[in-house]
């Protein structure tokens, strides 16, 4: 389907055709419609498959008529809609969109309301709020203060565009959402899109989505031309492997993500000791820090950016040659965002994935929804030898974790390898009862 076919305004016409975008992607043709029909949206798809034009231009374009898809006339001076993004990457990322895409539209702009800003930046925030800009794109965590201290009448807002509603979620955000809702007119068109569907996210749905349209786009595989391969490795080994990654020189425009933060920032630590010029992005850096790392990244100045999951959803990079994934991330969702930062754009890149003793059920996964095996590497020589690839029966127990390990020593039946396990187990239950009477009897004593 071509843009010239939808029922989008002229003016959006010409920005998307100055811009060379000319087919939808299959989540935009199956949305665009809806949303000018005025019908509320679930819609299920993984980044970069255009969820964020698929909102934003049917809305432009009812902004630009000046008429909602009931014909009622948009209130003036008045927040027209309302977007949340989870990260701040993502919310100036939709904030760049909508400079492309209202290019043509006269009156209609932007403000991304974010934390970690300055005074000149929050005063900025404040004035657009006040004045009722058309268009705000927020955080959920900095819009629930602006709300606190009375900035904001969300009582007139036609559009309620929740973006990646799943990682607001995961972040904690749930009850920020919630009480944004409550603020809302009854009239308020709810638009949600997710990469993932949990039974959260259905919860979310019903309690905000009056019979919406849902659309789900089949989690995409990564492109053929990614170079895919894998070393199953201890975790103590991942460094070593990462040292010698780089020792044969593989260095330019690399991303090695992590899910963890305080992982990232060892990472980080153990490559500046490797004299490899880098840089970290992680939630604990100020805003600033991270501008300040994504401009050295993209420019060239950092050849690696060591980073949590926050770039994988929220960054366009076109040039990285070389993913790695320090650790196998807990959804195939993730790991498709994260080796899709590479070979963009017609370029060739290479995807290399750490996979530790206890990921590789994880990792198997993976496997099992590219319907491929990955290629295993060797591992590199003089670290030794890595774990078998196979899963570990999972040990029976109560709880409900999905766990892999070995079988516990001193529980349930004797360990054969041990022919005092009898006298073991007396001594060491024994200081346990010695310590409970002395307390006792010092307890009789004070009384």
């Amino acid at each position: 389907m071509y843009f010239d076919e939808t029922e989008l305004n002229d003016n959006i016409l010409d920005a998307l055709y100055d811009m060379h975008f000319d087919e939808c992607t299959p989540i935009q043709a199956q949305t665009i419609s809806p949303i000018l029909q005025g019908r509320d949206i679930l819609g299920v798809a993984q980044t970069g498959t255009g969820k964020t034009a698929a909102y934003l231009l049917p809305v432009l374009s009812l902004l630009d008529d000046g008429l909602d898809p009931h014909d009622r006339p948009f209130p003036e001076d008045s927040i027209n809609c309302l977007i949340m993004s989870p990260t701040r990457e993502l919310a100036q990322q939709i904030d760049q969109a909508m400079e492309g895409f209202s290019y043509y539209l006269d009156g209609i702009s932007s403000v991304a309301v974010y934390g970690g800003n300055d005074g000149n930046r929050y005063d900025q925030e404040l004035k657009s709020l006040k004045q009722g800009a058309p268009v705000v794109i927020a955080t959920p965590g900095r819009f629930i203060s602006h709300m606190q201290m009375g900035n904001v009448d969300l009582s007139r807002v036609s559009f309620f565009i929740l973006d990646e509603a799943d990682r607001m979620l995961d972040m904690g955000f749930s009850d920020d959402i919630i009480s944004i809702a409550k603020e809302l007119p009854p009239t308020v068109q709810t638009i949600m899109f997710s990469a993932t569907m949990p039974e959260k996210i259905e919860q979310l749905a019903k309690t905000l989505l009056k019979n919406p349209v849902q659309v789900k786009i089949a989690v995409s595989k990564p492109a053929e031309k990614i170079q895919q391969s894998a070393y199953v490795c201890y975790q103590p080994q991942k460094n070593a492997i990462l040292k010698s990654i780089f020792k044969a020189g593989n260095l330019k425009r690399v991303i090695i993500f992590s899910g963890k933060k305080q992982r990232v920032k060892d990472i980080y630590h153990a490559l500046k000791q490797m004299k490899v010029v880098c840089g970290a992005m992680h939630s604990d850096l100020t805003q600033a820090e991270r501008d300040d790392v994504m401009y050295k990244f993209k420019s060239g100045e950092l050849d690696v950016l060591v980073a949590t999951d926050i770039v994988a959803r929220g960054i366009d990079i076109d040039d990285i040659q070389m993913v790695i994934n320090y650790d196998v991330p807990h959804d195939v969702e993730d790991y498709v965002h994260r080796i899709g930062r590479t070979a963009r754009a017609d370029r060739d890149g290479v995807a290399y994935t750490l996979v530790s003793d206890d990921e590789i059920w994880l990792f198997k996964k993976i496997e099992e929804f590219l319907e491929k095996e990955i290629t295993k590497n060797a591992l590199p020589e003089g670290i030794g030898d890595g774990p078998e690839y196979k899963v570990v029966k999972p040990v029976k127990s109560g709880r409900k974790n999905y766990r892999y390990s070995r079988k516990p020593v001193g529980k349930g039946k004797p360990n054969p390898k041990r022919s005092n396990n009898r006298k073991t187990e007396a001594t060491t239950t024994a200081p346990k009862q010695d310590r409970r009477r002395n307390k006792a009897e010092k307890s009789k004593g004070k009384e």
